[in-house]
């Protein structure tokens, strides 16, 4: 053989060696960076990674999608930029990835409440799920938040029931011709609200009738204001459309708190529920080791369903 053919035939046979290699060690690569996957969907909110991700809620998003996380949720979403709306929707729709609840703007909160079955409190919120009709087009979302607001003293219980089901029926009837669902979520944080049980919201949900209101479940709240969490998930199953996370007391991520997550969440994968589980909570310690703290509870609780 010539000395040019040689050089020529063992230079390619190096550069070939060299591709493989590099073929071998990228593929190696991609393999150890497979996403992780939850068997249910849990949703985290901005700031939860912000230590690793920084500030910007996009990067954190791409962010909690490499850890393995199929799902967010905005509770402050209708206050952002359509601007930015548009940008988290793209985010997501990249990623495949779904967006958890957004509050309404507006939807009877505090004094603004339904139970009184004032026309200005019912307008009000009524132009709040119209708005909401278009953020959640923004970014696909399926789940609105609603609080009807403060129990009403000068008014009886049934009274007070019956103006919040009408005033729902009318946010329903906005709500399902786009395939939205309000979430009424009752809530423990001061005995002054209207809505605070789950026996209570089912009832409601039934006096709606609509497929565009059902319960928020916050596990949470639930445990400080009534407890017998799974007896009471089971009781009013066909009316949960949304269940959100906090351990308690201290409203942290799982195993922080009393509540037996594990079981709990062996009792929804069971069940088949293939919703969002929203992290509604803070994190027990800060910064990146809070964050690491806070993946391992997640795969703590999770890998207890396999």
């Amino acid at each position: 053989m010539k000395r040019a053919e040689f050089l020529k035939n063992t230079l390619l046979a190096a550069g070939s060696a060299v591709s493989l290699n590099a073929f071998g060690e990228q593929s190696k690569q991609k393999k150890d960076m497979t996403v992780p996957s939850f068997n249910l969907d849990y949703a985290p909110h901005q700031g939860m990674f912000s230590a690793s991700a920084g500030k910007n809620f996009i990067d954190e998003i791409k962010y909690m999608h490499d850890l393995g996380f199929k799902s967010i949720e905005d509770n402050g979403l209708s206050e952002r930029s359509v601007a930015e709306q548009k940008a988290i929707g793209e985010t997501l729709a990249r990623l495949s990835m779904r967006m958890g609840v957004f509050v309404v703007p507006k939807g009877g909160n505090g004094a603004n409440t339904l139970a009184a079955g004032k026309q200005e409190y019912i307008d009000i919120f009524l132009k709040g799920c119209k708005e909401s009709v278009e953020i959640a087009k923004r970014v696909n979302a399926k789940w609105a938040t609603v609080v009807p607001g403060d129990y009403q003293r000068e008014l009886s219980i049934g009274v007070q029931t019956g103006n919040v089901i009408e005033a729902l029926k009318r946010g329903a009837e906005i709500f399902e011709p786009h395939g939205i669902t309000m979430v009424l979520e009752p809530l423990s944080d001061t005995p002054d609200l209207f809505l605070r049980h789950t026996d209570q919201t089912y009832e409601i949900c039934k006096g709606v009738g609509s497929p565009s209101c059902k319960i928020l479940y916050d596990i949470y709240h639930m445990q400080k204001n009534e407890g017998n969490i799974i007896n009471k998930m089971n009781e009013c199953w066909n009316e949960i459309a949304y269940i959100q996370i906090g351990d308690n007391p201290g409203r942290k991520e799982p195993t922080t708190g009393e509540i037996n997550y594990k079981n709990v969440f062996k009792w929804l994968h069971n069940k088949g529920y293939k919703g969002v589980l929203g992290m509604e909570h803070g994190v027990s310690k800060s910064g990146k080791a809070g964050e690491e703290t806070l993946l391992n509870a997640y795969k703590e609780v999770d890998n207890f369903l396999v």
